[in-house]
């Protein structure tokens, strides 16, 4: 029996540091069937050029299939959330994953995930990840995810991490994982989702390494706290009371996360 497909989906903006050793992370997984979909965000880098020189060796190197890695490109900047809905538009697997542009997978990623999934017939799953720095070289630091999120968990706990989850588009459809125009879009997106009776399943293996690389909104710790508050009030529609009380349950996984 032929194997399902998987989409990945990379936003891409200004990562010419990073494309090319992402895209080949994708090509080295030891699951065969997937295509990958690059949006790039108007980049005023040399992005574009990298992606067009490296899907253009592979495919001549017969690495990859033709077409099995498309790039996608946007007239104007519209943020990560706009572009990684281009990709879900565009996406033909039955399972779909995002990786951000500077993060880095295992090998065994999809085909360890994808197995989890069929086996437990699971619409959303999440992996644990390892921290790593700029040239991609993990840290030592794993965050190690719990077994499942429910919708209420997961008001405490925003450890799901964007490059780590995978989705059976048969179970949960797309307009459901679109993401919303509105920062910790990623956070916001697992909240709507749970919140229709879903669960999170998380898986206990290191299958990524979330490059912190610097000046990104990750790394800014005082925007994301704003953004995680905004996200209790505007989202969760919380009242101050209640979004109280979950964010600091927040704060303190985040910071046992990064000790």
């Amino acid at each position: 029996m032929m194997e399902p497909m998987i989409s990945v989906v990379i936003p891409v903006y200004n990562s010419q540091s990073f494309i090319k050793e992402t895209i080949l992370t994708v090509v080295n997984q030891s699951f065969s069937n997937w295509e990958l979909i690059l949006v790039d965000d108007k980049s005023v880098d040399q992005s574009v050029s990298v992606i067009r020189n490296t899907i253009k060796e592979l495919e001549q190197n017969r690495t990859i299939k033709l077409g099995q890695i498309r790039l996608l490109e946007e007239v104007t900047n519209h943020g990560a959330y706009f572009v990684r809905n281009l990709g879900v538009d565009a996406a033909k697997g039955r399972y779909l994953c995002y990786l951000d542009a500077d993060d880095l997978w295992k090998p065994e990623k999809l085909e360890m995930q994808l197995a989890f999934m069929q086996k437990n017939e699971i619409a959303f799953s999440f992996t644990s990840y390892e921290f790593a720095d700029t040239k991609g070289i993990g840290t030592g630091k794993v965050a190690w995810v719990p077994k499942e999120l429910t919708y209420k968990k997961a008001l405490k706990n925003t450890i799901i991490f964007t490059s780590t989850v995978m989705f059976d588009l048969t179970k949960i459809e797309k307009e459901m994982i679109k993401m919303p125009a509105i920062g910790s879009e990623d956070t916001a997106t697992w909240w709507k989702i749970l919140s229709k009776g879903y669960h999170a399943y998380g898986i206990h293996e290191v299958t990524t390494l979330y490059r912190r690389s610097e000046g990104t909104l990750s790394s800014n710790k005082g925007r994301g706290i704003v953004r995680i508050w905004n996200l209790y009030r505007k989202v969760a529609h919380l009242n101050v009371l209640k979004s109280s009380y979950y964010f600091c349950h927040f704060a303190v996984n985040a910071t046992l996360r990064r000790l």
